[in-house]
């Protein structure tokens, strides 16, 4: 099993790859920057979100705006704060025009998302709004009949508490969305404590037999470069 530091290491890289990512033509050559998430690398707690507007694509970072705002306000009531939580979103740039998400730039993005969640290893993740309720659940079922009810899905090769919540843009100006909202936060305290539930049992692979190993060439140095600032791992 890797260590706190292999782990972390290896959500660098994987930084690294997605924001030189062309997937998606048309959101590589619109974007300011891959937002590829941010916060706690060994955080319990993991929201996923939809896609970063434009002030997160200008900076980087997401949920920065009044929808974050709310995000943070609602950490707050809960006792806890961005800095121990991990936020992402399904897609990693900014769709212009801040229009849907399409399928294919959903499947396209899937497997960054897979990795942070088998690397961050959170107990619970919390998915606001439809898009990445859907994705996660692999159901069409809309948020509206989901939100506030957890339940134990295998993502990836993870078992996780999934809990689905509306996104936080929906009730900014909504007062009844907003209660509902912070009714289904206050029961995170209580998810968490559950701890993180039965890991699935890894697939084994057959052993193969190797060729004869060749002679190695020296390795060159290794050359360290610090992590980026918007990863924002603590």
């Amino acid at each position: 099993m890797p260590t706190a530091v292999e782990r972390r290491e290896a959500l660098e890289a994987v930084f690294e790859q997605a924001r030189g990512c062309v997937r998606c033509p048309q959101l590589a050559q619109a974007r300011t920057t891959v937002v590829f998430g941010s916060g706690d690398a060994d955080a319990d707690l993991m929201f996923v979100g939809e896609a970063p507007g434009a002030n997160e694509d200008r900076l980087g970072v997401p949920f920065v705006g009044q929808a974050g705002k709310l995000l943070d306000r609602l950490l707050g009531e809960i006792g806890m704060e961005r800095g121990e939580v991990f936020v992402a979103n399904v897609l990693k740039c900014h769709p212009p025009g801040n229009r849907d998400p399409q399928p294919a730039e959903i499947e396209a993005c899937h497997d960054y998302l897979l990795r942070q969640i088998e690397l961050i290893e959170p107990k619970v993740i919390a998915t606001l709004g439809n898009f990445a309720t859907r994705l996660l659940r692999a159901d069409s079922t809309g948020i509206a009949r989901l939100h506030g009810r957890p339940e134990i899905r295998e993502i990836g090769a993870r078992a996780v508490r999934l809990y689905p919540l509306y996104h936080p843009a929906a009730a900014l100006y909504a007062r009844r969305t907003l209660e509902t909202l912070r009714e289904d936060f206050a029961r995170i305290p209580a998810l968490l404590a559950l701890g993180a539930p039965s890991q699935p049992e890894p697939i084994a692979i057959p052993a193969q037999e190797l060729p004869e190993p060749e002679t190695p060439e020296p390795e060159p140095a290794p050359v360290y470069v610090a992590a980026d600032d918007q990863l924002g791992l603590f």
